[in-house]
């Protein structure tokens, strides 16, 4: 499990465990936050096609799935 604390989140880097499309490496490039300083949306940017994608950010927290930085 990644410990990830939300106000650490943008430009993070991540790597997908299970690549889609040959997108490997992501990077967060937008984070919102409500008046409680609650996530409302998380934006990823895969680095080689430069498609965003709106992700729940407690996803990246799945070891499973994303490894943090760029492996």
């Amino acid at each position: 499990m990644n410990r990830i604390k939300p106000n650490k989140l943008l430009r993070s880097k991540w790597t997908a465990t299970k690549p889609t499309k040959k997108e490997k490496h992501f990077i967060v490039v937008e984070v919102e936050f409500d008046e409680g300083g609650v996530v409302v949306l998380c934006l990823i940017e895969a680095v080689m096609s430069r498609r965003l994608i709106e992700i729940d950010w407690h996803d990246l927290e799945d070891s499973s799935k994303w490894l943090h930085g760029w492996i």
